[in-house]
């Protein structure tokens, strides 16, 4: 199974403001430590907004912050958003699946139960869990613990 990019960077921004914390982040921030494209951030951070992770403030003395306490924010709730309910496999879309043996395949049904156990197990984790050593995190960031 491989996370989309949109929800690696959605981690990846969530970690850094967690290990920022209280401080506000900013997109250029996450961008550089990263080497991550602004573009590609900017989407990700306003999703992550919008879906209530982050709070952002535009302007000058703007970026964002986490909405709530990482460790009220599991790493299963960050995939499953970031992910948005794809399908792992083209048998779970009845609207685009063409495989032809879907109606006799056991598979769809092992490929289900595998993403319960991958959900169950990273809903153990919070945020707060991932940045258990926030000044290695930072460092490996190039920033400092200040």
């Amino acid at each position: 199974m491989r996370i989309s990019t949109f929800s690696d960077y959605s981690l990846r921004v969530l970690i850094q403001a967690a290990v920022r914390h209280p401080q506000k982040v900013t997109i250029d921030e996450v961008a550089e430590a990263y080497g991550i494209s602004r573009n590609h951030l900017i989407k990700v951070i306003h999703a992550l907004g919008r879906a209530g992770f982050i709070v952002t403030q535009r302007g000058r003395s703007g970026g964002f912050t986490l909405a709530r306490p990482a460790e009220r924010i599991s790493v299963a709730e960050v995939l499953k958003f970031g992910e948005n309910d794809r399908p792992i496999a083209e048998c779970f879309d009845a609207a685009t699946n063409s495989c032809v043996i879907t109606p006799a395949c056991r598979l769809k049904g092992m490929l289900a139960e595998a993403q319960r156990g991958f959900y169950a197990v990273l809903a153990k984790y919070s945020l707060a869990d991932v940045c258990a050593k926030p000044d290695a995190l930072l460092r490996h960031l190039g920033l400092s613990a200040a």
